[in-house]
C-alpha cells in the first residue's frame, strides 16, 4: 500500500506519497514505546508537566505554519484551522498540570493498624487511531492525557492527515524522550497491528471500523474507547429566536463542509416554527461563503475526496431541495451547502451519517414528537435545542438519548475540560477529554499496608 495525501482544494497537489510501513513496523513501534514507557512514568510529575508544557509552547510557536498545513492537507477553512490550533495549545497546557493531580486516596482500615490505599497507574502503551478532520486537536486530546498519566503513545493517523501528524510528531518529539511518542503512518493494516499490540486503545472514526476496533480490543481484554459517527439533530421550537437559530444551524450544517462528527444533519422544526425556519435556514445556507479554504471568509471549503463529494451528491438526489443541491464548477471537491425536505421514512439521511454539507428538514407536531424523531436514530452524539422556554430546555436535557445536549447553541463545538462522547452507535467505552480522559488512561489499584 502507498500512503497518499492530496490537497482537496487542488487534487493535483500531493503532500504525501510514501510506502506504508506495514504491520511489523507498527508492532515494532509499540515495542519501542513499551521500552521507553517506564522511564517516562517514573521520571516524576515535574518532568512530565514540563515536557507537556514545552509541547504547548512549540505548537503555539508553529501555529501559523500548522494552520496553513491543515488548510492544504485536509481543506480546513483557515479561520477554523487557526481556532483548532489555539484549542490544541490549550489542551496541552491543560493536561500539563495533570501530573500534579492526586492519583489515589488513603482510607482507614476496618480494624487494627495499617493503611488502605487506592492508586491509579498508567496502562503502558496507548494506541491512538485518529481521523483526518481535526488533524491536530484529536491526536492531542488523546495523546496529552495519556502522556500526562505516564503512558507512552503510538499514533496511527488517517492517511489523509499524514503530513499533519508527522509534523506534530516532530514538535512533540523535541520535548519528550525518544520512543515515548511515535507516529506510524498507514491504513487499515497498520491500524489493525496497533490495536493488536497496544495496552490501551482510543479510536475516533467511522462506526464500521470502530466496531472492529472494539471487537479486537475486547477480545484481548484491554481497555478501549471508540468515538464514532453522529446523526445529530437540531430541535427548533416556535418560541425560539428563529434568525439566530437558523444562523447557528447553518454554520453547523456547512462549516468545514459538514465534515465534523458533531455537524447538524437533521433539523426538527416544531409546530409553527416550520415555515419561518424553512425560509430562514435556506437563506442562511445560501449566504454562507463557499470557496478556497485559504480565504479567511470561507466557511464551507472542499470535501476531503472525490468519493466523499459523490456520496454527498447521492444523499440529496430525489428530494425536495430548498437550498444548494449543486456542485460548483471549480477545481477541487466542492459541494454547495444543501437543505432538503420530504425525506421518506428509512431514507439514508435519516439512517446514516453523510459526512458533507447537507441536512434534512423534518416537521414535528410538538416537543414529544420532536424528541421521538431525534431519538429514532441509531446514533446519539449531540443534540441542540433552540427555545426560550426553560421547561422545554430542561425536558430536552432529560429525555434526549444523546451524550451531549446543547441549549440555544449549535451542535458543533467542544469544551475540552468536560467529558466528550456519545451514546448508542456513536460511542463505546469511557468518555474523552477533561478528567474523564485521565481516568481512562489509568487503571485503579487497591493496596493494603499492614504492619510487619
Amino acid at each position: 500500500m502507498t500512503v497518499i495525501s492530496r490537497n482537496p482544494a487542488d487534487p493535483a497537489d500531493r503532500l504525501v506519497d510514501i510506502p506504508a510501513p506495514g504491520a511489523f513496523a507498527a508492532a515494532d513501534a509499540v515495542e519501542r514505546a513499551r521500552a521507553a514507557q517506564p522511564g517516562w512514568a517514573h521520571g516524576g510529575a515535574a518532568a512530565r508537566s514540563a515536557a507537556l508544557g514545552a509541547v504547548a509552547t512549540a505548537i503555539e510557536a508553529a501555529s501559523t505554519e500548522l494552520a496553513e498545513l491543515a488548510v492544504r492537507e485536509v481543506g480546513k477553512p483557515v479561520t477554523e484551522a487557526r481556532a483548532e490550533l489555539a484549542r490544541t495549545v490549550a489542551l496541552w497546557r491543560y493536561y500539563a498540570q495533570a501530573p500534579y493531580e492526586p492519583t489515589g486516596a488513603v482510607h482507614e482500615t476496618a480494624s487494627g493498624p495499617g493503611l488502605l490505599l487506592t492508586r491509579r497507574r498508567p496502562h503502558g502503551v496507548a494506541g491512538l487511531v485518529t481521523p483526518w478532520n481535526f488533524p491536530f486537536a484529536i491526536p492531542s486530546w488523546k495523546a496529552a492525557p495519556a502522556l500526562a498519566a505516564g503512558n507512552a503513545v503510538v499514533l496511527k493517523p488517517a492517511p489523509q492527515a499524514t503530513a499533519c501528524a508527522l509534523r506534530l510528531a516532530e514538535l512533540v518529539g523535541q520535548a519528550l524522550p525518544e520512543g515515548v511518542f511515535t507516529v506510524v503512518p498507514g491504513g487499515a493494516t497498520e491500524g489493525g497491528a496497533l490495536v493488536s499490540a497496544a495496552d490501551i486503545v482510543s479510536f475516533t472514526g467511522s462506526s464500521a471500523v470502530g466496531r472492529d476496533v472494539v471487537r479486537t480490543a475486547t477480545a484481548r481484554g484491554i481497555p478501549v474507547q471508540a468515538e464514532m459517527g453522529g446523526l445529530n439533530a437540531a430541535i427548533v421550537l416556535p418560541d425560539a429566536d428563529i434568525p439566530r437559530a437558523a444562523a447557528q444551524i447553518a454554520a453547523s450544517v456547512a462549516g468545514y463542509a459538514g465534515q465534523k462528527c458533531t455537524a447538524t444533519s437533521r433539523v426538527v422544526a416544531v409546530g409553527g416554527a416550520l415555515d419561518p425556519l424553512r425560509d430562514a435556514l435556506a437563506e442562511a445556507l445560501r449566504a454562507l461563503p463557499v470557496g478556497d479554504p485559504a480565504d479567511p471568509a470561507t466557511v464551507c471549503g472542499p470535501l476531503i475526496s472525490e468519493a466523499a463529494r459523490a456520496e454527498t451528491q447521492a444523499a440529496w438526489q430525489g428530494l425536495s431541495v430548498l437550498a444548494g443541491g449543486t456542485v460548483p464548477d471549480r477545481t477541487g471537491w466542492y459541494a454547495a451547502p444543501t437543505l432538503v425536505e420530504k425525506a421518506a421514512p428509512g431514507h439514508r439521511l435519516l439512517r446514516e451519517e453523510v459526512f458533507g454539507p447537507v441536512a434534512v428538514l423534518l416537521p414535528a407536531r410538538d416537543l414529544d414528537h420532536a424528541v421521538r424523531i431525534t431519538n429514532a436514530a441509531r446514533y446519539g452524539l449531540v443534540t441542540s435545542v433552540h427555545t426560550a422556554d426553560l421547561t422545554a430546555a430542561l425536558d430536552g436535557l432529560d429525555r434526549l438519548d444523546t451524550g451531549m445536549v446543547r441549549i440555544n447553541a449549535p451542535t458543533t463545538g467542544v469544551d475540552f475540560h468536560l467529558p466528550f462522547g456519545g451514546a448508542k452507535a456513536s460511542g463505546h467505552g469511557p468518555r474523552e477529554q477533561g478528567r474523564a480522559a485521565l481516568d481512562f488512561y489509568t487503571s485503579s489499584r487497591t493496596y493494603t499496608l499492614s504492619p510487619g
